[in-house]
């Protein structure tokens, strides 16, 4: 069960604040931890601990950063073949977490940037041995787009996360792909249609699936998730969790979805098992050190975990 993870890694700079600063006023902020990050790694990790067999395609820098990016994806059993080094500084996303533990994200791509459709070729014989490839938009769209046309060459499904969103991202060069998975403001942009409500949220999706894309996965927040595909939909409902910090929960939900994709085929399966394990992240502070192991996760959420198991359970309804 092998999954290739075409994507960035970042340095996350998290401070959590009372509140974000007027134009021209400091303010002090009561806690800061800095960690491994960035979207294809996060979602590396996440399929990695859940007990995927990952391979990372990815950048990182020339400077301190890189040597402990390349640690930690090996410390996570993540295979670094293809994890190049570049004259460039690495990644880094400096990250405000408010004390509703809502977080707004900057990133500088460094690194990212440099990660060529060459390199993903040069990949080749690794990736085809995979079962899915994923995708952010953390790197330059030319190698997003090639990565998709390899997918679809070596007959291998492909995911993209079109985050962060980008008014360039051309949807007829991701129609290609098996699934795309934005949350709201992304699909608000993809779509250019409002998303206030779930009939919002169908329709700006039906947009995506006219192009070509077969299943659009819409990750909700707190409200949970939504499938929206040719046969219909079907909604997810969130899980009641007291939250800590969000940072990093819509690539534990997509990490955790492509594992249990991968491992069983079942979309709303894989859907309700993600909805348990992002709600698990956003109880513990910062982004990856907040992903549990597959056993701690089993563990912890044995209950509701048998509960996804039980036919026709799982707190699922049409939408």
């Amino acid at each position: 069960m092998s999954i290739a993870v075409v994507g960035s890694n970042m340095v996350d700079l998290i401070s959590y604040i009372d509140r974000m600063p007027a134009e021209g006023e400091t303010v002090e902020a009561p806690n800061f931890t800095m960690g491994c990050g960035g979207k294809g790694a996060n979602q590396a990790v996440a399929c990695s601990r859940l007990g995927s067999n990952v391979t990372m395609v990815t950048r990182v820098g020339n400077d301190i950063f890189a040597e402990n990016t390349i640690r930690n994806f090996q410390d996570n059993g993540i295979d670094t073949t293809h994890v190049l080094t570049t004259e460039a500084t690495s990644g880094v996303a400096p990250i405000f977490v408010d004390p509703d533990s809502k977080n707004s994200i900057i990133i500088v791509k460094g690194a990212n940037a440099h990660l060529t459709p060459q390199d993903v070729e040069n990949a080749r014989e690794d990736i085809a041995k995979c079962s899915l490839i994923m995708l952010q938009l953390e790197i330059e769209l030319e190698t997003v787009y090639s990565t998709i046309e390899l997918g679809n060459e070596l007959g291998i499904p492909v995911l993209v996360n079109p985050a962060p969103a980008s008014p360039e991202l051309r949807l007829d060069k991701i129609r290609g792909a098996e699934f795309v998975v934005p949350n709201e403001t992304e699909l608000s942009l993809l779509s250019g249609m409002p998303v206030d409500d779930m009939d919002d949220v169908l329709k700006a999706a039906q947009v995506l699936l006219n192009v070509g894309i077969r299943n659009v996965i819409v990750t909700l927040g707190r409200k949970g998730a939504v499938w929206v595909h040719e046969g219909g939909s079907t909604y997810v409902d969130g899980r009641a969790v007291d939250a800590v910090d969000t940072t990093g929960a819509g690539d534990a939900f997509i990490g955790c979805f492509s594992h249990y994709w991968v491992e069983t085929g079942d979309i709303e399966y894989a859907m309700r098992m993600a909805r348990l394990y992002a709600s698990d992240s956003v109880t513990r502070h910062g982004t990856q050190t907040s992903y549990a192991t597959g056993e701690d996760f089993r563990g912890r959420l044995a209950n509701d975990i048998a509960e996804v198991n039980l036919p026709g359970a799982a707190n699922e309804k049409k939408a």
